[in-house]
């Protein structure tokens, strides 16, 4: 396609620039989904895929998706919040972690046919969304100071190639290349609890870029049923401006992920699809190390450090899309996994409530000359953990005085995106 090259090109930059600062969560700190229609089907994909941005959840989607580009918008609205309560420091109170509001994320997908048999593609997408900005410091009774907060950003893009070894089958690869930005603020306090003291807080904006690998298989088994399979590496990172903060001298890499999925077409014009992933937060010692090891003399920093407490996650999503006519379907969506925070993790996770369990999405694709339009809606809903004996009691270095933390999280997002056909 000599004549959208440039087009791609232009688009590609402006999409990293925009990608670079957005935020964007919801199982944990993964996405439920990439491209604007998995994003109104709960994030369905693995076996189903629609747009250019299908290599996101499965390479092998690459082919199927046919000639097209695609470039999508999201606002994405968290509300963060937490409580400490019954601590004898005099730290009870409720705060408010939504400094920052609103985010706005762009996505970009190109796919394009190498042959009858092989496809190329690019996507473009972010993760991320550890975000929390808290004007009133939950740390201030313990010695901390200013506003307090933590900002993750991670940006992928993926290229993908796709391979037809029979036919209805596809099999695919992807190299992720990730480009993560990290800060922290107003934990001052934690320095007396660290290995490198002088990189635990207020280090400015650190970065990290790494490349893994994705694979992918998608086969149409029967005339109506398609299934579909994908597994991604782990992706190495590190933020060495805060390797007194997280385990293995600011290791941070971007957990192992896998699922399974399928597509029915239960009638001509209604199509039913399921996915099971599975996020590997556990596997990342700075995500899925607990606290505890802090009260054991383990500093954070440490290669056996303390971390957020993270638990694997596993989500079950559910789509549906009807064909009302040839330039309108309809689509809608559901899903429900575990929250990866353990009751007595929640002192540390004031700082990264990924609490939400439950979604429910909209969404709609017009027919347009030479392409169409896609918008969406998603709610993630509100969901609260209590802490149980989550703040140490007794004094430090031993402990903070006891009580609980409580930590809350609910979303909004709403997104168009438009698609060029070739």
């Amino acid at each position: 396609m000599p004549r959208s090259c440039s087009h791609v090109r232009s688009t590609l930059l402006a999409l990293l620039a925009a990608a670079a600062g957005s935020a964007h969560a919801t199982n944990g700190y993964f996405s439920h989904g990439y491209g604007a229609k998995a994003l109104g089907q709960a994030g369905v994909g693995v076996a189903w895929s629609q747009d250019a941005l299908a290599a996101a959840t499965n390479p092998a989607g690459t082919l199927p998706v046919g000639e097209r580009l695609d470039l999508g918008l999201t606002w994405f609205a968290p509300k963060r919040r937490a409580a400490i309560v019954g601590n004898a420091f005099g730290a009870d109170a409720d705060f408010d972690g939504n400094g920052k509001k609103n985010f706005y994320i762009p996505e970009f997908g190109w796919a394009t046919r190498l042959s009858p048999g092989l496809a190329a593609g690019v996507a473009v997408y972010g993760n991320g969304g550890m975000n929390t900005d808290y004007a009133a410091n939950p740390y201030a009774r313990f010695g901390a100071s200013g506003r307090a907060g933590v900002n993750l950003e991670q940006l992928f893009v993926s290229p993908s190639l796709a391979w037809q070894p029979a036919a209805g089958h596809s099999l695919g690869l992807s190299l992720p290349i990730a480009h993560q930005r990290f800060k922290a603020q107003g934990l001052g306090f934690f320095r007396a609890f660290s290995s490198a003291p002088g990189q635990v807080s207020d280090q400015g904006t650190d970065t990290s870029t790494a490349a893994g690998l994705r694979l992918g298989w998608q086969g149409r088994v029967t005339d109506e049923l398609t299934l579909g399979a994908t597994w991604a590496s782990r992706i190495h990172g590190r933020f060495k401006k805060y390797a007194g903060l997280f385990a293995e001298q600011g290791g941070f890499d971007v957990p192992e992920d896998y699922a399974i999925g399928l597509r029915w077409q239960a009638a001509p014009d209604w199509a039913l699809g399921a996915d099971v992933q599975t996020i590997r937060y556990s596997r990342v010692a700075s995500v899925g190390q607990s606290l505890a090891p802090l009260l054991k003399g383990q500093p954070l920093g440490a290669s056996q450090g303390p971390g957020f407490g993270w638990k694997d996650v596993t989500v079950l999503k559910l789509g549906v899309e009807h064909r009302v006519d040839g330039t309108l379907a309809l689509r809608a969506g559901v899903s429900h996994g575990n929250q990866p925070v353990p009751r007595s993790e929640t002192f540390f996770n004031i700082l990264a409530p990924g609490v939400v369990r439950d979604h429910v999405s909209l969404g709609a694709t017009v027919a347009a000359t030479g392409g169409e339009w896609t918008v969406y809606a998603a709610h993630a809903l509100g969901h609260t953990v209590t802490g149980s004996g989550s703040i140490p009691a007794g004094n430090p270095p031993g402990g903070f005085g006891g009580g609980n933390a409580v930590v809350r999280l609910s979303e909004n997002l709403l997104g168009v995106a438009y698609a060029w056909k070739f």
